[in-house]
């Protein structure tokens, strides 16, 4: 019989049950397994018995938690930073997500080296989310260690024509506690049937309750709802799920066709006050998802009415509660693309309204919630779109004067949150706008310096993630609008080089996604000569 002390207890000896590795890339999908199996509860007959996790005996606990997940980017730095070294040392087990993008992540790897060298003897878990293993797993699981030896990690497949979710997370849960997969198959297979018989035995009761009371009237409304949220349902699952794999794989001919299906849907329910908030709240979102898909395909007028309808909903909600904020942000977002659409159709004059607007409605967020980071984010939006406007009407100095005050705003939202590196790219886009009211005030070479300082946090971005769509975006921006500076500075030939190298960038892009009217619309203004 085994002595008491020579068990060890995860939760009392060491922090964490396991430490989640993956590239920022797979952290929706790491999102999503960290909450299953946090939330997993150990079948009752097996907690508490005795298993073996890596080298050593454990008691089998009754949840999975807590497990370390590092849900900020990491900096460009040179080494991996003490918090996840501590996280990384006090771990039972390390789960690494795999996938072309972790192999590719210097951060992963290195994750799976310090573990490593810290406990030779304990496990690593590798969860296979696409791909085949030879470009998905990163060199550290799969080569030697330091001593030579070569281990072979645990492996639970999520592809659907191998493991698929269900088994691959039950795989998890069985490395993570020692216990054979047979015996959590048989025990959480178990478990559902009586969760199933449990709800059936619950739903023929319920049943029989209604058919006895004869609510003729009230069993048709409650059937009239259940239609309603499957319908939303749907509705919402293409808003977010569907339409990112189809934005994924650049099959926006299909991404339109369904959102017609969904506008056809909302089309029949013209009444507003006549439903739920929530509805309306889920209506206005697939509103602007719809609009700002027609407006990448060019189908400008398909856009403008979806956000006007999208105006109405968020209208009327933010009637109905003038106070509340989530409210006002939807009804800002309105604001913003029916802007949006008159900026890019170069109609300032109607746009320039809309875009106060919006502002307005940022800086009332900002007086409710002084200490949230996102609404101060959304008022560095609005004061940077009002910057873009003065800057291409080379507008009064009061609206060039919001180019510096979108800089500075952003800037006090990466104060309040130091370790969101989202806010990066925001701050480049700033600096670029601020260069362009440097400009339109004559002062091109202090425009150039923020160029510069916008062009070293871009680099900085590509290098941490290469193949990311809006860095190379910026990018290219940043290289075209360099060359103009250059070239009004007489710098002419480094100033056609670097148009070149723009070209070439919006070249690519359009072939990674030929559907994105606003990229060939940045070709044609690259391939324009220089104004003198």
């Amino acid at each position: 019989m085994m002595a008491e002390e020579d068990i060890v207890e995860s939760g009392k000896t060491r922090h964490y049950r396991a430490f989640l590795s993956y590239s920022h890339a797979d952290e929706r999908f790491a999102g999503k397994l960290h909450r299953w199996l946090e939330a997993y509860r150990i079948p009752a007959r097996l907690v508490g018995t005795v298993s073996r996790v890596g080298a050593r005996p454990v008691q089998v606990p009754r949840r999975l938690t807590p497990i370390f997940r590092d849900r900020a980017e990491l900096a460009a730095a040179s080494s991996l930073d003490q918090e996840v070294r501590q996280a990384l040392s006090q771990s039972d087990v390390l789960l690494v997500l795999c996938s072309p993008a972790a192999k590719n992540s210097r951060w992963v790897d290195a994750e799976i080296e310090l573990f490593r060298s810290l406990h030779p003897d304990r496990p690593v878990i590798a969860a296979l989310l696409e791909g085949e293993p030879e470009e998905s797993f990163p060199v550290s699981l799969v080569g030697p260690d330091a001593n030579g030896v070569t281990h072979e990690p645990i492996a639970a497949d999520f592809r659907a024509d191998h493991d698929g979710a269900r088994l691959a997370r039950l795989k998890i849960v069985a490395g993570l506690t020692g216990i054979a997969l047979d015996q959590i198959i048989q025990r959480d297979a178990q478990r559902q049937l009586r969760r199933v018989i449990a709800i059936t035995l619950l739903t023929v009761l319920l049943t029989l309750s209604m058919a006895l009371m004869l609510i003729f009237a009230l069993r048709a409304q409650r059937e009239a709802e259940h239609q309603r949220q499957q319908a939303e349902g749907l509705i919402e699952f293409m808003l977010t799920d569907l339409r990112q794999r189809l934005e994924g794989v650049g099959r926006l001919d299909v991404l339109g066709s369904v959102n017609e299906r969904a506008l056809d849907y909302y089309a029949d329910q013209s009444d507003l006050n006549a439903l739920p908030a929530d509805s309306l709240e889920r209506r206005a979102r697939i509103l602007h998802a719809m609009g700002e898909d027609d407006h990448k395909r060019g189908e400008y007028a398909g856009a403008v009415a979806k956000f006007a309808e999208a105006h109405r909903v968020t209208g009327t909600l933010l009637a109905a509660d003038p106070r509340d904020p989530s409210r006002i942000f939807a009804h800002a977002q309105s604001e913003f693309w029916l802007g949006y659409v008159d900026f890019m159709a170069q109609r300032y004059e109607k746009a320039l309204p809309r875009f106060i607007a919006y502002r307005a409605l940022a800086e009332h967020l900002v007086r409710l919630a002084p200490e949230n980071q996102a609404y101060w984010r959304e008022l560095a939006y609005a004061q940077g779109n009002i910057c873009t406007i003065a800057v291409t009407l080379k507008g009064p100095e009061e609206q060039l004067a919001e180019c510096g005050n979108a800089l500075k705003t952003m800037e006090r939202v990466a104060h309040l949150a130091p370790d969101d590196r989202s806010l990066d790219a925001d701050i480049a886009n700033r600096h670029a706008w601020m260069a362009d009211a440097l400009r339109v005030q004559g002062r091109n070479v202090e425009a150039l310096e923020e160029r510069s300082r916008q062009a070293a946090i871009v680099r900085r971005l590509i290098r941490m993630d290469p193949k990311n769509a809006t860095y190379q975006q910026d990018w290219m921006l940043a290289r075209y609008s360099n060359a103009e500076l250059l070239y009004s500075l007489g710098e002419k030939s480094r100033a056609e080089q670097l148009r070149e190298e723009a070209m070439q960038d919006v070249a690519r892009l359009i072939a990674s996604d030929p559907e994105n009217n606003d990229w060939r619309l940045w070709q044609a203004k690259l391939a324009a000569p220089f104004e003198h």
